[in-house]
């Protein structure tokens, strides 16, 4: 693996997801897909949940742009199991499919990459 991006913030009240997922959309275009992993962690994983109302808060909704990973064959999505406990969330209702593994595991993929981005 290539590029690890790790999403570790909420998606609004600040512009770091949003240009996180600029930045993983646009690494497809000089890596294959299986060379890009993306994880999801700590508050990272409220980038995928649907149904956001981000108008309330005067935001767009960006989060929407993950599921361009499925279009572009980005396979290599994690989400942290020990966050999804901690928050008492069920992945079922997030846009986005991810491979739930234990942060040790996650630790461990990440280690494997040759660059890791943090957003």
């Amino acid at each position: 693996m290539k590029l690890a991006f790790i999403f570790r913030q909420a998606p609004y009240g600040s512009s770091i997801s949003r240009e996180g997922i600029d930045t993983l959309l646009a690494a497809t275009a000089f890596c294959n897909e299986d060379e890009i992993a993306v994880f999801f962690i700590d508050d990272g994983i409220f980038n995928l949940i649907a149904n956001q109302n981000p108008t309330l808060i005067l935001q767009k909704d960006f989060t929407q742009s993950l599921k361009l990973l499925d279009l572009y064959d980005i396979e290599n999505r994690y989400i942290c199991e020990n966050t999804l406990q901690q928050y008492g969330l069920d992945d079922t209702d997030f846009i986005l499919s991810c491979k739930k593994i234990d942060r040790s595991s996650l630790i461990k993929k990440v280690k494997l990459a040759e660059k890791v981005l943090t957003f």
